[in-house]
């Protein structure tokens, strides 16, 4: 699919903060958690703001990388989940993951191997890997492309139309 196929949805850091704690309102039922794990770099952000909601005080972060600006490419685990949360998933104590963003699944699969346990929690959930993800608030068309607040910059925006105004 082509960037110009695509459809865009520019997240303000405002939406996204808001998104993120209706997240942990949902989360809320599912808890306590012993950690959160967050996937890094796109799940830093939430991760941080459903920590401090439901009051979990353990962070760990998981860095996976799956895209190369707006093409996926192959699956790399760049930094493991540390041994610690590992042997605490295993023990029965309840683990929340938080990514930004479900796309197709692919760093969902991977992370979910390594914690398979865990409860998996997104702001934004595509189709194609909605199945992966426990919780999610917003789900996007699969041919949308979500521009987060750390990806964007104020400039003018031509109208929808086409037209210059």
């Amino acid at each position: 699919m082509t960037q110009s196929s695509q459809k865009s949805f520019p997240v303000t850091w405002d939406q996204f903060h808001r998104d993120s704690r209706a997240l942990a309102w949902r989360l809320s039922e599912a808890g306590p958690f012993e950690a959160c794990v967050a996937i890094t770099r796109g799940g830093l952000v939430p991760a941080g703001i459903v920590a401090r909601e439901l009051n979990i005080r353990t962070i760990e972060c998981v860095s996976v990388k799956s895209y190369d600006h707006q093409s996926q490419g192959g699956i790399q685990v760049l930094k493991p989940i540390a041994p610690s949360i590992i042997e605490a998933a295993k023990a029965g104590k309840k683990i929340l993951i938080v990514d930004d963003l479900v796309d197709t699944g692919a760093t969902a699969r991977v992370v979910r191997d390594l914690l398979p346990g865990a409860h998996f929690a997104t702001v934004y959930a595509k189709p194609k890997g909605r199945e992966m993800v426990d919780t999610f608030i917003t789900e996007v068309s699969q041919d949308t492309w979500i521009f987060f607040p750390w990806d964007l910059d104020f400039t003018y925006v031509a109208p929808i139309s086409g037209g210059t105004d």
